[in-house]
């Protein structure tokens, strides 16, 4: 008791934990890494002048191109769909956004299948061409930078509509009818008071999307072929091909770095302006592009006073073209995230011995395939038995990381917050490639424990983020109010702060789960051949064969999303429950 009184005096210590795992497994082997990358003790640059003089400056070259092609791609599609998406009415934006949700929690291996059956030789795409007479050899869809790209967005789009969405829903809409009541546009308004307001989020979701794309290593290899070799591919290449550590340690600090570079210029102040602030929709830099804007706005300004003057007290005209557009584009983009995982469910159940679509016959023998090979079904009950482990562990972790960062003073509160969040920030190859000698140092490399305390580093980020967001909203003054009645500090925890913020924690050991379930980078790094999971199962047949067989294990996990869904819907119904009971009672 005395120990727990100390540790509610101490928040700090409550993020201990986390902070030795966190320097353990991948803290110390970065600095080593570093060290390493400069030949210490001799200290000398030669492996950096190595790096930018001989293969690696043009794959460095590649990845920042691919990285930025898509982000511009996502950001494009992406923000048109959030603004159409937040232009509807509660019930369908709900359904929208689950929509969206549910390709960003499938498994990102089932998805890069999915585009291989697409847009192959034999593919969906190219089949359907050749039948209709289009084409007369099959177009070349994939192998090449174009099925890179389609991949790559398709994986990160959900990525960039989410701040998007975030930051959307937050701007005042009174803001663009003020706008119009002066004489404005819809057009106007929209780019002079909507496209400033939201310009945070497209901060927000730019940056996550270029960051991750940095350390793309699956997609590119499988759609992209060996042309498009990323970064993260040349490390992992490297990394199994020769024991120089130097060379590994140059190319993982040059990603590292550039992720690092991006997201301190980029990324210091992430909630950005507010709608309040006025100012900022003056001084926006978008408002400082055009230098003729003055001379413009002063020309058009008598036809504009003439128009408000007569438009003014007038019913808006209902335009039915521009819902039309809008509509169409809202259902091509949802197609474009939907139909993979379509294609992979209904292939599943394919009764003939090969690929096909539409199937021309359904059986269940493909899952009767997987169910009864002992391969498939113990990767599954290893990446099963390895997600609840990372799962537990990085919920207790992260949850007591998060209540000591809350409690901490401000200043603390984000360097501490900033170091946590790192390996979830950097390019997950950096990370793979650090933990590799970080377990190699403790001796549990090809260890089931290992590979848990891998996955962990990343997962515990996510937990402290969840449960953080959660007691943001938290009313401290019901701890203070349980502390006055003489309730211990334990007493208190699990009597008033547990229960609410439950729903976060929840939410976080999901988010752990699923990253740990799906994880194969790291697994594959550190898993040695001793630790054999679903994904890397998943990947040795998709490199050697393409049956049905990876179909129904791409539809099982492809339906795992629906699941973590409904769970959260239900922590949320019930806590809702209880709420509306207790007020019944006090009323």
């Amino acid at each position: 008791m005395e120990l727990i009184q100390k540790l509610g005096r101490m928040p700090i210590m409550l993020v201990i934990p986390a902070l030795a795992i966190l320097l353990s497994v991948v803290g110390l082997p970065l600095l080593q890494l570093f060290l390493d990358s400069f030949n210490a003790p001799e200290f000398s640059i030669a492996n950096y002048q190595a790096f930018f003089g001989k293969s690696g400056w043009p794959v460095l070259i590649q990845t920042i191109t691919i990285s930025l092609v898509v982000t511009a791609i996502c950001l494009i599609v992406g923000y048109p769909l959030a603004y159409l998406i937040m232009a509807t009415s509660k019930r369908l934006r709900t359904i929208l956004i689950v929509l969206i949700v549910l390709p960003w929690l499938t498994s990102a291996l089932v998805r890069t299948y999915a585009w291989t059956v697409i847009l192959g030789d034999h593919g969906l795409i190219n089949n359907l061409l050749l039948d209709l007479g289009v084409i007369s050899s099959p177009l070349s869809l994939i192998y090449n930078r174009f099925g890179a790209y389609i991949g790559m967005v398709h994986i990160m789009l959900p990525t960039m509509i989410l701040p998007l969405l975030s930051v959307m829903n937050g701007i005042d809409k009174s803001l663009m009818e003020a706008g119009r009541s002066m004489g404005a546009r819809p057009f106007e308004a929209f780019w002079r008071i909507f496209v400033p307001l939201s310009l945070p989020g497209v901060r927000s979701g730019s940056l996550l999307v270029f960051v991750v794309c940095l350390g793309f290593y699956i997609t590119p290899q499988a759609l992209g072929g060996l042309r498009e070799i990323m970064l993260a591919t040349y490390i992992a290449e490297t990394f199994r091909s020769t024991s120089n550590l130097p060379t590994i340690a140059t190319s993982a600090f040059i990603l590292l770095a550039l992720a690092m570079l991006v997201l301190s210029i980029f990324g210091l102040d992430l909630s950005g302006p507010k709608a309040s602030d006025a100012s900022f929709v003056r001084t926006t830099w978008l408002n400082r592009l055009n230098p003729l804007r003055k001379v413009a706005d002063r020309a058009t300004n008598h036809h504009r006073s003439k128009r408000w003057t007569a438009e003014l007290y007038q019913g808006a005209r209902p335009k039915v073209w521009p819902r039309i557009i809008g509509g169409l584009y809202v259902a091509l983009a949802m197609a474009f995230l939907q139909f993979p995982g379509l294609v992979i469910v209904v292939m599943s159940f394919s009764a003939g011995a090969f690929l096909e679509f539409p199937p021309a016959g359904f059986s269940l023998k493909w899952y009767y395939a997987v169910l009864g090979d002992p391969g498939w079904m113990g990767s599954f009950f290893t990446s099963l038995k390895l997600g609840v482990a990372v799962a537990i562990l990085s919920t207790i972790i992260g949850t007591l990381a998060a209540y000591g960062i809350d409690r901490t003073s401000p200043r603390l509160r984000n360097i501490l917050t900033m170091a946590i969040l790192t390996p979830i920030t950097a390019p997950v190859i950096v990370m793979g490639v650090a933990a590799y000698f970080g377990l190699l140092n403790l001796g549990l490399i090809g260890s089931t424990t290992g590979v848990v305390l891998a996955h962990s580093v990343g997962a515990i980020a996510l937990v402290v983020v969840t449960v953080s967001a959660t007691f943001a909203n938290f009313d401290k003054q019901l701890e203070r109010a349980a502390l006055s009645m003489r309730a211990n500090p334990l007493r208190t925890f699990v009597r008033v702060t547990l229960p609410l913020i439950r729903p976060g924690i929840i939410g976080g050991a999901l988010f752990a789960f699923i990253s740990s379930f799906d994880e194969v980078v790291v697994t594959s790094l550190v898993g040695g051949f001793s630790v054999y999971t679903l994904p890397l199962k998943m990947l040795e047949n998709l490199k050697q064969q393409i049956d049905p067989t990876l179909a129904a294990v791409g539809s099982l996990l492809t339906l795992m999303p629906l699941l973590w869904l409904v769970a959260l819907y239900l922590t949320w119904w019930r806590k809702r429950l209880t709420s509306q009971t207790s007020s019944l009672k006090e009323a």
